[in-house]
């Protein structure tokens, strides 16, 4: 890269180059005289090129981790040098977002009982939220439950409308996959998708604790809030949905096939939720 940049621009100096493209005078010789490393660079860069096709999200530092994890040990200015000499640093644009949450409602709303929980284990609190999909000419919209210990997602649905049943699909499929005991935090926005009647009648069945957000705080939903920004960034923005179908095929290679099992997530040091909780179920138990 340095040497096709000093063909080109014979008036820029080897050192002005190599300060431009971070990397030391003496690193560049070396390259220069080392045929193997030069080879060693090309698969390197080639398989960078190839984690972030499949990841488009990715920085450099879970490149890195990503990296080695494949038992190739790379120091993460290096990766942070071959990204940015190759363009594949992630500069994601933010979209228009549509409100989903409307708490004008008379269904009774529940304190804030997640706040200054200390997470130990999976099922210990899920966290649900919805977001908007959009399609070639309409929008549908999407239900999820994540497991507020391991960020596995636990519950989904899709679906062209922001109701009760809606929300309920999801949490039927979290309830049937996961089974959790009574005592369960679930916590929401206090929109009425969670605040009705039924759903809180379900959540009752399983002797779950309703647990509410206050009042435009998104923070308090951070955890949810985190995942849908990973799904429009790696998924959504990059595709075109034409049909419902062709959403809901999409959405479901992503959360099940890539977020759940093989995305790199930094608070779990660097695992994907499927294994970090097959790490803690294999932990001794006093």
């Amino acid at each position: 890269m340095i040497t096709q940049a000093h063909e080109r621009y014979p008036e820029l100096s080897v050192q002005r180059l190599c300060d431009l493209f971070a990397v030391s005078r003496s690193w560049y010789y070396e390259q220069l005289s080392s045929p193997e490393q030069d080879e060693e660079e090309i698969a390197l860069r080639d398989e960078i090129e190839r984690i972030i096709l499949e990841f488009p999200g990715y920085g450099y530092r879970r490149v890195t981790r990503a990296l080695h994890r494949q038992g190739q040990i790379v120091n993460h200015k290096r990766v942070l040098r071959i990204m940015r000499e190759e363009s594949l640093l992630c500069h994601l644009k933010k979209r228009f977002v549509v409100k989903t949450t409307d708490s004008r409602h008379h269904f009774p709303v529940y304190p804030n009982e997640l706040a200054g929980v200390l997470l130990t284990a999976p099922d210990q609190a899920w966290v649900a939220d919805i977001t908007y999909i959009r399609l070639r000419s309409a929008f549908v919209y999407l239900a999820t439950l994540l497991d507020a210990f391991s960020r596995r997602r636990v519950g989904w649905h899709l679906s062209r409308e922001m109701t009760t049943s809606l929300t309920l699909a999801a949490l039927h499929q979290a309830i049937w996959e996961r089974k959790p005991r009574p005592g369960l935090i679930h916590h929401s926005d206090r929109g009425m998708q969670y605040a009705s009647h039924d759903y809180v009648e379900q959540l009752n069945q399983i002797g779950a604790v309703m647990s509410m957000s206050d009042v435009d705080n998104p923070y308090d939903n951070a955890k949810a809030e985190s995942f849908f920004k990973t799904l429009k960034q790696e998924e959504v923005y990059l595709k075109d949905y034409q049909t419902f179908a062709d959403a809901q095929s999409n959405l479901a290679v992503f959360i099940e096939q890539v977020y759940n099992v093989k995305r790199l997530h930094s608070s779990l040091g660097y695992l994907p939720p499927v294994e970090f909780e097959a790490m803690y179920a294999s932990l001794p138990r006093s």
